[in-house]
C-alpha cells in the first residue's frame, strides 16, 4: 500500500509525536523546527518498543560538559542541546534517553558512543568532523531511533551499528558527502554475536553523494532497506555480505549505478531481495537467494515520489 502524506500534514503529525515521545510541554518546545517523521516505524517498535526518555526531566545544554552530565545516567531523561557543542572524543550515552536538538543544533569534533543501551532516541541532530565515528552502537545496544538528523563528514562511519545491537531504526536522516557511511556488522569473524541480531530498519533517509556502506551489512536479518533516495553515489550503495538477509525494495536511485554488492570486499556475499526500486540513469539492482520477512507493518511511498518526499523533508532542521 502507498501512502502520499503533504510535507504540512508531515510536520504536524510529526511534531505531535516528537511532544508525545519527549513528554514535553508545547511551551518548552522549540518552535522553529519542522519535523518530518510522522511517528516510528520497523524494527525499533518491537521487542518493547522505543519511548526513549519519556515520563522523564528535560534538561537543556550547551557546553560539552553539560550534555556528557546529562546524557550519563540510565535513568529516564531529555537533554535538548542548543547551538553547537565541540565534543572530546566519544561520549557515552545512557539508556532510557532522548536527545533532541533545538534547531540548528550541532556536534563538532566527537560522536556519541552507545555500549549496552536501551531505548534512545536521537532527533533533530546535526553531526560535523568527527574524530572517530559520528554514533558508534555496540556490544548489544537494543531499542534505539535515530530520526531526523544530518551528517556532514568526519574520520570514519557516520552511523555504525555492530556486535550484536538489536531492534534499531534509522529514518530521515541526511547523509552529505559521507564515505564508510553506515557499517551494519564490523567483522567477518564476529558472527558468534551477530548472527541472530543486527535487525535494522532503514527508512526515507537521503543519500546525497556519499560513497558507500548505504548500510554495508554482514550477518543481519531481515535488515529492510526501502523508500531511501540515493543520488549520485560514489562507489555502491548496499553491501549484503556473510549470509546477511536484506529487503531492499521502494528506494529511489538516481546517478547510482553500482546499487548493490552481494560480497564485498574479503567478505562472503549474502542474500537481497531487491524489488520496486525507482531507477534514474542506475541499473537494476541485484537479487540473490530468498529473505524473510518482517513482523512489523509498515506503507510505502510510492516510490517515484520518494525523491519529492524525502528531499522535502529528511535532515535535521
Amino acid at each position: 500500500m502507498s501512502t502520499i502524506v503533504s510535507l504540512t500534514a508531515r510536520r504536524v503529525l510529526g511534531l505531535v509525536a516528537a511532544l508525545a515521545l519527549a513528554a514535553l510541554s508545547v511551551t518548552a518546545f522549540d518552535p522553529a523546527p519542522a519535523f518530518a517523521q510522522t511517528g516510528l516505524t520497523g524494527w525499533a517498535t518491537q521487542n518493547g518498543g522505543t519511548t526513549g526518555g519519556a515520563g522523564g526531566p528535560t534538561t537543556t545544554v550547551s557546553t560539552a560538559s553539560a550534555f556528557t552530565s546529562a546524557v550519563a545516567s540510565s535513568s529516564a531523561k531529555i537533554v535538548r542541546v542548543s547551538g553547537t557543542i565541540a565534543l572530546s572524543g566519544m561520549v557515552n550515552v545512557g539508556s532510557n534517553t532522548t536527545i533532541i536538538g533545538n534547531s540548528g543544533a550541532t556536534f563538532t569534533g566527537g560522536g556519541l558512543n552507545f555500549d549496552s543501551d536501551r531505548n534512545v532516541i536521537v532527533f533533530n541532530m546535526r553531526f560535523n568532523n568527527w574524530s572517530d565515528d559520528a554514533i558508534n552502537v555496540q556490544d548489544s545496544s537494543t531499542n534505539l531511533w535515530f530520526d531526523n538528523n544530518t551528517f556532514g563528514t568526519g574520520y570514519d562511519g557516520a552511523l555504525d551499528i555492530k556486535r550484536g545491537s538489536d531492534f534499531i531504526t534509522v529514518s530521515w536522516n541526511r547523509f552529505n558527502g559521507t564515505d564508510k557511511t553506515m557499517l551494519l556488522g564490523h567483522s567477518d569473524s564476529n558472527g558468534g554475536q551477530d548472527i541472530g541480531h543486527l535487525r535494522v530498519t532503514y527508512h526515507h533517509n537521503w543519500f546525497n553523494g556519499t560513497n558507500q556502506r548505504t548500510p554495508r551489512v554482514r550477518f543481519g536479518e531481515t535488515v529492510h532497506v526501502y523508500n531511501n533516495y540515493y543520488s549520485n553515489i560514489g562507489s555502491y550503495c548496499v553491501a549484503t555480505t556473510e549470509n546477511a538477509g536484506v529487503l531492499f525494495e521502494g528506494n529511489y536511485l538516481e546517478n547510482a549505478d553500482d546499487a548493490v554488492h552481494i560480497g564485498e570486499g574479503s567478505s562472503d556475499p549474502g542474500r537481497i531481495v531487491s524489488r520496486n526500486n525507482y531507477l534514474v540513469n542506475t541499473s537494476t539492482p541485484a537479487s540473490s537467494g530468498s529473505v524473510g520477512g518482517v513482523p512489523y507493518g509498515y506503507s510505502l511511498t510510492t516510490p517515484s515520489q520518494v525523491k519529492s518526499v524525502v528531499t522535502a523533508s529528511a535532515g535535521a532542521a
